[in-house]
């Protein structure tokens, strides 16, 4: 029976919706696992959900996720925003964000998994993020479209005296909060706080919301689904410009007329960076369907090097060769991709979801929250094994990309070939499907043509595929509108 490609990107299963995710390696019962505490994003019309749940995976497999349940249950019955988890000793401390994310209560356990009980008001705000230093003291971080950080009492709930940093950093300009004095135009502060320590360096990662465009990423207005840093020696004040590490507004593609644009629906970002296993990975979300509201886990890894000027680079890094020595002398976001951990692409031979797609573009959409003249993939809630996320909303000219397959398959035979390839999904009017490989410009290994009402189709491979590749699927059409929809592929 031929297998299903799992724990890709989204890594989670494809009907989980669980978004602000942070993630934590923790060493329990002897074993060391990494476990994600986020949001969850369950009520469909609106951000999040009455309940959080833990997921975790073990440090040697980032593809293979466990679900605990449910850890904490809002008081009140009312939304959950983002937590943030950390170790003190042998208990450890759910932040848990009742209310929308206006009440932030501390709550505790001896299990990572929870559950967290006795909880207790805290002093923090919107968002918080803790970071428990080497010497044990601990430091909160928090804000919406302006930040602020302290140290804490040892009741880990109420803020040290003297110790309140207002906007460590500057904001962005919102209509949330129109107070100039702090606006940072450039590198505002959104919201997401989550702060680290990598090589002696305090890391503040957060949301930036850009307030100017950013052509080589087809930002062209207002955009918050940035995860960036800054960095300092001191772990509330001075911190310095560190760049972006993360967007999730898909492949970003550049035109004939050298126009940069993204494609895929960006949204709210939130997540943060994790080592496991001697690799550093960002964690982010993505949004699915055509709001904010069925967001899921994504992963991507990331390079971490502390220049030898002290700046601290985190993300895709570029390199000079200086005096015959490799410097690293810039830093950007890394790429989103459907293969996440699975560093070396998805099985290709296996069934592959629609739903892992990172690129689903069409010249003619516009790809903003909210905007619904655009390809998108439709969200899922069954909780099936068997759960596929299909890509609706199809028109002529549309193209839906994977990055990346890999085509030697698991006995990494690099003479293995690819001789077939299946589509599934539905042909709501008679269309061609051309399939390419490398960019979605790019060259064609097969072609097949569907008649309306057509679910399933296999056509031979006609151009060489083979080692790890990228794959587009390019839909074209006479007809207006809808003229698919696509469920999951394979090859043969």
């Amino acid at each position: 029976m031929r297998k299903r490609v799992k724990g890709a990107n989204p890594y989670m299963p494809l009907w989980e919706h669980v978004p602000d995710g942070e993630p934590r390696v923790f060493e329990y019962n002897g074993e060391k696992r990494v476990y994600l505490y986020g949001s969850h994003d369950t009520m469909k019309t609106e951000y999040c959900g009455p309940d959080q749940v833990v997921w975790s995976a073990p440090v040697e497999d980032l593809t293979n996720w466990t679900c605990h349940g449910v850890c904490y249950t809002a008081s009140d019955g009312g939304m959950l925003y983002a937590p943030d988890v950390v170790q003190k000793g042998d208990t450890f401390y759910m932040y848990v964000a009742e209310a929308r994310g206006s009440r932030i209560l501390v709550a505790k356990s001896k299990n990572p998994a929870g559950p967290f009980t006795d909880a207790v008001p805290t002093e923090l705000g919107f968002d918080p993020g803790i970071l428990v230093d080497d010497d044990g003291r601990v430091y909160a971080y928090w804000g919406f479209c302006g930040c602020a950080c302290a140290e804490l009492n040892d009741d880990m709930a109420t803020i040290k005296p003297g110790t309140l940093h207002q906007n460590p950093m500057g904001h962005a300009k919102t209509e949330w909060n129109p107070d100039l004095e702090y606006v940072d135009f450039e590198d505002g502060f959104f919201e997401a706080s989550s702060p680290r320590k990598i090589n002696g360096k305090y890391v503040y990662i957060y949301s930036k919301r850009y307030n100017t465009p950013v052509e080589s990423l087809g930002v062209s207005g207002d955009c918050n689904g940035f995860l960036s840093y800054k960095y300092s020696d001191k772990p509330l004040e001075d911190f310095q410009p560190g760049g972006d590490i993360s967007f999730n507004g898909g492949e970003i593609i550049q035109l004939e007329d050298g126009s940069h644009h993204m494609t895929y629906q960006w949204g709210n970002n939130h997540g943060s960076l994790m080592e496991v296993n001697g690799q550093w990975y960002i964690f982010y979300h993505r949004q699915t369907g055509l709001n904010e509201y069925s967001r899921q886990a994504m992963i991507e890894p990331v390079d971490v090097v502390l220049g030898e000027d002290g700046h601290l680079y985190i993300g895709k890094i570029q390199y000079e060769e200086r005096n015959g020595k490799k410097v690293p002398v810039s830093s950007g976001v890394v790429e989103m991709t459907s293969q996440g951990a699975q560093v070396n692409g998805l099985d290709a031979y296996s069934i592959i979801s629609a739903g892992y797609a990172c690129h689903t573009y069409n010249k003619a959409a516009v790809f903003e929250p909210g905007t619904t003249d655009k390809p998108y993939i439709k969200p899922v809630y069954e909780q099936t094994e068997e759960a596929s996320s299909p890509v609706v909303n199809i028109t002529n000219g549309t193209t839906v990309g994977f990055r990346y397959l890999q085509f030697a398959g698991q006995e990494k035979d690099p003479k293995r070939q690819a001789k077939k390839v299946t589509f599934v999904g539905e042909a709501k009017e008679d269309l061609q499907i051309l399939v390419r490989k490398t960019a979605y410009t790019g060259e064609i290994i097969a072609s097949m043509t569907l008649t309306k009402g057509e679910t399933v189709k296999t056509v031979d491979v006609t151009g060489e595929v083979k080692g790890k590749e990228a794959i587009y699927f390019e839909f074209l059409s006479e007809s207006k509108g809808e003229i698919a929809q696509f469920s999951e592929f394979y090859f043969d």
